[in-house]
């Protein structure tokens, strides 16, 4: 497998937005503020929601981690990756891309063989063939990425069920990411990875957290 746009399940909004909470507007939490339902629905999520989700995030390296952590989450829930990422972290050089471009077999073997990560050959394969292609782009991941945030805007979701799983700026992004050797970035992943990144701002209308910092879709 060489691209794939990820299962329903892609990201917190979108895998609560798939699931019995569809519909849902934001709940108060035990301080009281509206949060997103998922933000409250495992106690690592709370500190997720409130202070990752949805803000903005530069920089190549920053960028290629999330977009490597939600090709990992492709058919798993997100709260299996968000418990392994300091794992994640470890096994790939803190994401550094001119260190995971240059794994080889061994590397290969040592990361199927590491029980802390999601050891899945395909996603491994993913992360370094991406490492590469990312170094070979002319203006870096970053700026590719965050060219698509102003067309990306939307109206502020209401419940859980407006939140999309995938955009038309993401098609067109992974599309773009597809031309430059990326795999495992089709448009669910990729629009989980701007969510997360802070292209777009899904956080509910009522949530507290909407407002802070992460004005994309006003």
């Amino acid at each position: 497998m060489t691209d794939v746009a990820s299962g329903p399940g892609a990201g917190p909004g979108a895998e609560a937005a798939t699931g019995a909470g569809a519909g849902k507007g934001p709940v108060p939490g035990p301080d009281g503020r509206l949060r997103c339902p998922w933000g409250l629905s495992a106690p690592e999520y709370v500190a997720y929601h409130d202070t990752e989700w949805g803000r903005p995030v530069r920089g190549d390296q920053a960028i290629f981690e999330r977009l490597c952590l939600e090709a990992f989450q492709s058919g798993l829930s997100w709260l299996t990756i968000l418990r392994k990422r300091a794992n994640f972290r470890a096994a790939f050089a803190g994401f550094d891309l001119e260190a995971v471009a240059a794994f080889g077999q061994d590397d290969v073997a040592r990361l199927l063989a590491d029980a802390g990560i999601v050891r899945n050959r395909a996603k491994i394969n993913a992360a370094i063939a991406n490492a590469r292609a990312a170094l070979e782009l002319k203006d870096g991941l970053s700026d590719l990425f965050w060219s698509h945030a102003d067309a990306a805007a939307g109206p502020a979701p209401e419940t859980l069920a407006d939140v999309p799983a995938q955009t038309p700026v993401s098609k067109q992004l992974a599309k773009e990411l597809r031309a430059a050797g990326f795999v495992f970035t089709g448009p669910v992943t990729v629009y989980a990875s701007m969510q997360a990144c802070g292209l777009v701002n899904d956080h509910l209308a009522a949530c507290f957290a909407r407002g802070i910092g992460i004005d994309s879709n006003q």
